[in-house]
């Protein structure tokens, strides 16, 4: 665990297509089912300091207790996803840790000297990602509030996963 962000609950990819990524996720890797959020709203984000009108889709299964997330950009504002996929490609994107403090978190995080690279919310759940890449551009930190619904939302990711017949590979939201 880290002593900094907290125990990671999530591994993130950057994706093209997302309908692709969870048939090879579901598919040959055998995990799943994917819950997919095809218009993912992110309020009030940032990259860079700078407010952009992101469009995003999202996919969520869980390997054990492990979330993996798929994330296709939809639109080509500037943001942390894009500029991941035109220079590493679809591979891993960030670690996320998830938090129920929020604020004392982002606090700690701040005073360990790493910068916000990006933020937003989705519905009352802050995210952060953090500048943490240095010469290792695979490990973009993120903090992810997880009180109320964003924690549901996880726990039935979670048990979903564990009854998982490999039938229904793609739950829509």
């Amino acid at each position: 665990m880290s002593r900094i962000f907290g125990p990671v609950r999530q591994l993130g990819y950057v994706v093209r297509d997302i309908e692709a990524a969870m048939h090879h996720w579901s598919g040959t890797l055998g995990i799943g089912p994917f819950f997919l959020f095809e218009k993912v709203v992110i309020d009030d984000f940032q990259y860079r300091g700078t407010p952009q009108p992101i469009e995003l889709s999202i996919a969520l299964a869980n390997d054990g207790d492990m979330q993996i997330e798929l994330i296709e950009q939809k639109n080509d504002v500037p943001s942390a996803y894009r500029d991941h996929l035109a220079a590493q490609g679809q591979v891993l994107h960030h670690t996320s840790a998830w938090t129920t403090d929020f604020d004392g978190d982002m606090a700690r995080i701040l005073a360990a000297g790493h910068r916000v690279l990006q933020s937003g919310r989705i519905g009352d759940n802050r995210l952060a990602y953090f500048e943490t890449q240095g010469d290792y551009p695979s490990t973009t930190m993120e903090l992810y509030d997880i009180t109320g619904r964003a924690g549901r939302l996880n726990d039935k990711v979670r048990e979903a996963a564990r009854d998982w017949d490999g039938r229904t590979a793609v739950i829509r939201r």
